[in-house]
């Protein structure tokens, strides 16, 4: 009785439970709604069994008192018979056989109100058994309920992990290509190609100039050598002036005069 009573008192503990509280006072949900899975199954099996047995014991005391109703009025109609066989014969002058069978109808009518008396003391017991097996009954629905509903959070909370855990690989991913992120690879990358970008521009550029200073010394040569030109022509006697082309006709002073 003791072990049912336990048995009964976990039925009720864990049919008002509250999941999400207990799953907010958690810290791994998960694993708890696994041990609570199993712990709500295991509850299960062993409540069925009681109640089984409740049950079994609810039919046997309605069998007896049906056999104890059925035993009263057997006994009743014993009576009936034996008093109005005690009738006839007290009718027909027989005394004797009268006062026997009535004795045998007073027999059956205390043994009538034993089964009666019996009947009636199970009668008590039998609505609360049957109350019992009934809060049972509904309590165990209530159990196969809310493992249901655990076996439904746990799916459901199964899934969110997952999500989560693939929400944080690609927030993970997307924060390591960071192209804002100076000390991110990409980052360094585009830094090291724009200095070779700047170094081939200064090399060009260092270039450039060294081909205006060659042509810069070629002028100048060829100055120099005008010069030299110019000042043989000085001292030849000849124009410091170098000799015009024109493609007139030439001019003869005094002509036509």
């Amino acid at each position: 009785m003791a072990e049912k009573q336990s048995i009964f008192g976990r039925i009720a503990q864990l049919t008002k439970a509250n999941i999400n509280a207990l799953l907010d006072s958690a810290e791994d949900p998960q694993k708890m709604l696994d041990q609570m899975v199993r712990d709500y199954t295991n509850s299960i099996a062993d409540a069925e069994s009681a109640i089984a047995e409740t049950i079994g014991n609810l039919r046997l005391l309605e069998q007896d008192h049906q056999q104890d109703v059925e035993a009263a009025s057997e006994w009743g109609t014993k009576a009936l018979a034996a008093s109005r066989k005690a009738d006839e014969y007290r009718q027909a002058g027989n005394a004797a056989d009268a006062d026997k069978f009535d004795n045998l109808a007073k027999i059956a009518l205390q043994r009538q109100i034993g089964a009666e008396n019996e009947a009636k003391q199970a009668e008590p017991q039998l609505a609360s058994q049957t109350k019992v097996v009934e809060q049972l009954k509904n309590g165990l629905n209530g159990m196969k309920t809310k493992l249901e509903q655990l076996k439904t959070k746990r799916s459901e909370l199964v899934a969110r992990a997952k999500t989560a855990e693939a929400q944080r690989k690609v927030a993970d991913a997307v924060g390591s290509i960071d192209i804002m992120d100076p000390t991110s690879d990409l980052s360094r990358y585009e830094d090291k190609i724009r200095r070779e970008e700047a170094k081939v521009l200064g090399q060009q550029e260092l270039a450039a100039s060294s081909l205006d200073a060659q042509f810069n010394d070629l002028e100048d040569l060829g100055e120099l050598t005008e010069v030299e030109a110019r000042l043989a022509a000085l001292k030849g006697g000849g124009s410091t002036s170098p000799a015009i082309e024109s493609s007139g006709p030439e001019y003869t002073p005094n002509a036509g005069q």
